[in-house]
């Protein structure tokens, strides 16, 4: 039986193991450092599985080595962002809790997924220090800015988000790179069905949709949306379905980066990024791409 180990069972790390129980994904351990919270969250969860239905149980546990014993790792832990904040302010405290799971996790054969702020930074340092193969190590940034980019064209053009395609790439934050041609509604690209200053303002949406439902909420980060991307690509790794999701892995050369995580799109199935694709970016975008590059390597090297 597949098993999913969920470190963190804060806002993202619970609804994450809702969401793979409702796609009935696999047996899930949720764990947490503080005493009985994934066990009474797990309960929780579990008492509505006769009406769910759900076909493999969440089981809460305080002790981490069960959650270790995994086949997909999420690990959901460490600081979030206080109104006003950026990513980057929490990485001095969460860099702590990465270097200290990479190094247990050091020889881990299957894959390991971060949602660990600033992903990108987080990402980079994890599969440093781990020595874990790149592809195997991913975080969610791409693919979550793009579902977001799906949510809002559609909200523009009155149409469903079924038939709308996005691709988001580079840093998650507000440098990240929107191929406006990839952006596309039943094969049409977007900028033929909006005029430009409407997709300007649906981009700048996406690149401040973390801080805006930060400010709004006024307690936490936003982790529905980021609980059910990581939830789906789960469901593909553990399906080996070789699913298309932009994803922060170390790259290997893609634009010129090499050893830095930035999102680009991935072919994901049971081995993580299995195949890294490169879009087609303008002069601008690729300078972007590798100013972001650096910029995460600096972050992880200070």
């Amino acid at each position: 039986m597949k098993q999913i180990g969920i470190i963190g069972a804060g806002n993202t790390g619970a609804n994450t193991a809702f969401f793979l129980a409702e796609k009935r994904v696999g047996r899930v351990v949720l764990q947490d450092i503080k005493e009985g919270l994934a066990i009474g969250k797990a309960l929780d969860i579990m008492e509505e599985a006769p009406l769910a239905r759900y076909q493999f149980a969440i089981h809460g546990t305080d002790n981490e080595q069960e959650a270790l014993d995994s086949d997909v790792i999420l690990l959901a832990v460490g600081a979030v962002r206080q109104p006003g904040q950026d990513r980057t302010s929490v990485w001095n405290e969460n860099r702590t809790l990465v270097e200290a799971f990479a190094n247990k996790l050091k020889g881990f054969q299957g894959v390991v997924i971060l949602v660990t702020e600033p992903v990108d930074a987080s990402v980079t340092l994890f599969q440093k220090i781990s020595g874990m193969e790149p592809g195997k190590v991913l975080g969610i940034g791409g693919a979550l800015d793009g579902e977001r980019l799906r949510y809002l064209v559609s909200r523009e053009l009155h149409c469903v988000t079924e038939d709308i395609d996005a691709l988001v790439i580079g840093r998650h934050d507000k440098d990240m790179i929107v191929p406006q041609d990839y952006t596309r509604v039943s094969g049409i690209p977007v900028r033929y069905l909006m005029d430009q200053s409407s997709l300007h303002a649906i981009v700048q949406k996406v690149k401040n949709a973390g801080d805006i439902v930060l400010e709004t909420s006024k307690r936490s980060s936003a982790f529905y949306a980021p609980a059910m991307v990581t939830a789906d690509i789960i469901q593909a790794i553990l399906n080996d379905s070789r699913r298309m999701f932009s994803v922060s892995t170390p790259l290997t050369g893609q634009y010129g980066v090499k050893d830095v995580a930035l999102s680009i799109p991935a072919m994901v199935g049971e081995h993580g990024a299995e195949r890294l694709f490169e879009p087609q970016l303008s002069d601008e975008q690729a300078k972007k791409f590798q100013e972001s590059a650096a910029a995460i390597s600096a972050l992880v090297q200070s």
